[in-house]
C-alpha cells in the first residue's frame, strides 16, 4: 500500500515532469512563431499553436489601435459575440482584456460571473485571463484566454502563459517592422518603376532622318534610372544637334540632375546658337543650380549634311572617336571643364565626313568596364573593336559584355554612332 507520504512525493515528480514538458512546449511554441514575418500569419499561428500545444480552444490576441485607444481582436475564436475585428475602448467599460491593457497587469478571474465589468464572449467561459503585449512598457495588445471550467488557470499555468507572451510581443514587433519594410520596398520599388518610365521618355524613341547620314544610339542603365543620357536635337535647315552626357553619380539622384541638364540644353539649342556657345550657356546656369561637387561630361555635336561636316564642343568628355577606311583615331581636342563646376570656355571642332566614315560617342560605361580579373576594357580595346568596319552600336555592347564574362556592371553604357552614308 502506497502512504500518504509517497503519494504526495510522486504526485510532486509527476508535476515537475508536466512542468518540463510545458517548458519544452513553451520553447518549440516560440521558436516557431519568431521565425514567421507575415503579420497576419503569424498571429493565425500563434492561435492554433497554442490551442494545439496547451489545449485551449479560447484564446485570442487583441491589437492596441493607437488612433482611437481600442483593442481590437486580430486573431482568435470566433464566437457568436467576439468575432475578428470586434472592437473594446481601453479602460473602463472595455471588458477584462481593456482593464488588463488599461492597468498594464495581467488580469486573472477565476470566476468571469463575479467581475462587474466582464463582457461575455462565449456563454459558457468560466474563468479567463489576460495578460498586456509589452515591448519596453509599451502596450501593443492583450493576450486573452479563456477556459469552461472556474479556476481552471494555476499560478504556474499564469507565468507559463506570461513567458509566452513576451515571445508574442516580440514576434508582432518584429512582423510589424518587417511588413513595414516590405511596403516601403514596394513603395520605392513602384516609384523607380515610374522614374523609369518617364526617363524612357526622354530618350529618343526612333533614328533620326538626317540626309546622307545614320545615328545610332543606345543607353544601358546599370540600375533603374541612369545618369548618361544621349538626344537628338532638329535645328534649322536640316541640321541635327546629338547630344552625349554623363553626370556623376548614380541612381536617382543623378537621373534628376541630367533631367534638369537636358531641358536647359534643349532651351539653348533651340536658339541656334554654336556648340560652344550652348555649352557656355548650360555650364553658367548649372554652376549656380548644381549641388556642390555634381557636374556632367557632355559631348554638343551638330551634323550639318549640306556641308558632310560636323562641329562638336566637349565639356570634359571622353574624346570621340572617328574611324574611315584608312583610320581609326581618338580625336583628341581641347575639352573645357565639365558643367556644373565654374565657368569657363569652350572650344569648337570641325570633322570633315566622307562616305563610311564614322564617328563614336561613349561613355566612361565602356572604357572602365572591368572583367573579374578587375582589369578594364580600356581605349586600345575600344579602339580595336571598333576600327572594323562592320562595327556596330550592338557589337560594341556585346563585346564589352563578353570581355566582363558574367561581371556585373557598376555604371551606365551609353554609345552613338554618327554614320556617314
Amino acid at each position: 500500500m502506497i502512504n500518504a507520504a509517497d503519494a504526495e512525493q510522486s504526485f510532486n515528480e509527476l508535476d515537475h515532469v508536466l512542468r518540463v514538458e510545458e517548458l519544452f512546449l513553451l520553447q518549440r511554441v516560440a521558436q516557431k512563431i519568431n521565425s514567421i514575418l507575415d503579420l497576419e500569419a503569424l498571429l493565425d499561428q500563434i492561435v492554433s499553436d497554442v490551442a494545439s500545444t496547451f489545449g485551449y480552444t479560447r484564446l485570442a490576441i487583441l491589437l492596441k489601435d493607437d488612433k482611437v485607444n481600442e483593442l481590437v481582436i486580430a486573431a482568435g475564436w470566433n464566437g457568436e459575440l467576439c468575432l475578428k475585428g470586434a472592437r473594446y475602448k481601453i479602460g473602463e467599460g472595455g471588458g477584462i482584456s481593456a482593464h488588463a491593457a488599461a492597468t498594464g497587469d495581467t488580469f486573472y478571474a477565476p470566476d468571469v460571473s463575479k467581475i462587474p465589468f466582464y463582457i461575455a464572449g462565449e456563454e459558457d467561459t468560466r474563468s479567463e485571463v489576460d495578460i498586456p503585449l509589452k515591448i519596453r512598457d509599451e502596450l501593443i495588445g492583450v493576450f486573452n484566454v479563456q477556459h469552461i471550467e472556474k479556476n481552471a488557470f494555476s499560478q504556474e499555468r499564469i507565468r507559463l502563459l506570461e513567458a509566452l507572451a513576451g515571445h508574442v510581443a516580440t514576434a508582432i514587433v518584429n512582423a510589424r517592422m518587417f511588413q513595414r519594410e516590405r511596403l516601403e520596398k514596394e513603395r520605392m520599388a513602384k516609384e523607380l518603376d515610374e522614374a523609369r518610365a518617364i526617363q524612357s521618355g526622354l530618350f529618343p524613341v526612333n533614328k533620326p532622318e538626317v540626309h546622307g547620314f545614320e545615328i545610332t544610339g543606345v543607353c544601358v542603365p546599370c540600375r533603374e534610372v541612369a545618369g548618361d543620357w544621349y538626344d537628338y536635337i532638329p535645328l534649322s535647315d536640316g541640321r541635327l544637334a546629338v547630344v552625349l552626357a554623363d553626370v556623376s553619380g548614380k541612381g536617382m539622384g543623378a537621373a534628376l540632375l541630367m533631367s534638369s541638364t537636358r531641358s536647359v540644353l534643349r532651351l539653348h539649342a533651340a536658339r541656334g546658337l554654336s556648340p560652344r556657345e550652348v555649352l557656355s550657356e548650360v555650364n553658367r546656369f548649372l554652376v549656380e543650380d548644381f549641388p556642390a561637387s555634381k557636374f556632367v561630361t557632355l559631348i554638343y555635336a551638330v551634323v550639318d549634311p549640306a556641308k558632310q561636316k560636323i562641329t562638336f564642343a566637349s565639356a570634359g568628355h571622353l574624346p570621340p572617336l572617328f574611324v574611315d577606311s584608312t583610320d581609326a583615331r581618338f580625336l583628341i581636342a581641347d575639352a573645357g571643364l565639365p558643367l556644373g563646376i565654374m565657368e569657363c570656355e569652350f572650344s569648337e571642332h570641325e570633322i570633315e565626313m566622307s562616305a563610311g566614315s564614322r564617328i563614336f560617342l561613349y561613355t566612361d560605361g565602356i572604357t572602365e568596364a572591368v572583367n573579374s580579373s578587375l582589369e578594364e576594357y580600356g581605349p586600345d580595346r575600344l579602339l580595336e573593336h571598333v576600327a572594323n568596319q562592320t562595327a556596330t552600336v550592338q557589337s560594341l555592347l556585346e563585346d564589352v559584355g563578353k570581355f566582363r564574362s558574367g561581371s556585373s556592371t557598376s555604371d551606365d553604357v551609353t554609345v552613338v554612332i554618327i554614320a556617314k552614308m
